[in-house]
């Protein structure tokens, strides 16, 4: 009677493995998410603090954005602003970058938990020489 017993249990561990699949599943597709939105967002800062460094050192717009958009991994994804224009830049003046770039989330049903796309902000500020 005993082995008759243990010989009905042999698909307990796949039936549990089974119903915890899809939790496991969902949450290892959310760490990676949230290691993209970390990683994009220490890119996009340090990116932002060496673009406003060369703003504050002179450079132009076109030259700012062009080095950012060198620097990060998808460049068609990313708005690059910077205030106050060239022209209007005088020494002593600030000059601030801002880098945005939106993320889409990989993990099934995470839009309704989080804003989607994910918004990734950055901006420094440094005064011109």
């Amino acid at each position: 009677m005993n082995k008759r017993f243990i010989s009905q249990e042999k698909g307990q561990s796949l039936v549990e493995f089974a119903l915890l699949l899809p939790l496991l599943l969902f949450m290892i597709c959310g760490i990676i998410d949230f290691g993209r939105v970390m990683y994009t967002h220490m890119q996009l800062n340090l990116v932002t603090q060496e673009a406003v460094r060369l703003g504050g050192l002179g450079r132009s717009d076109a030259y700012i954005k062009q080095y950012t958009l060198d620097h990060v991994n998808d460049p068609t994804k990313v708005i690059v602003t910077i205030t106050p224009s060239e022209t209007l830049r005088n020494s002593g003046d600030y000059v601030k970058v801002s880098l945005e770039q939106q993320i889409e989330y990989i993990t099934p049903l995470m839009s309704t938990v989080l804003p989607s796309p994910y918004r990734v902000v950055t901006e420094s500020t440094i005064r011109v020489e």
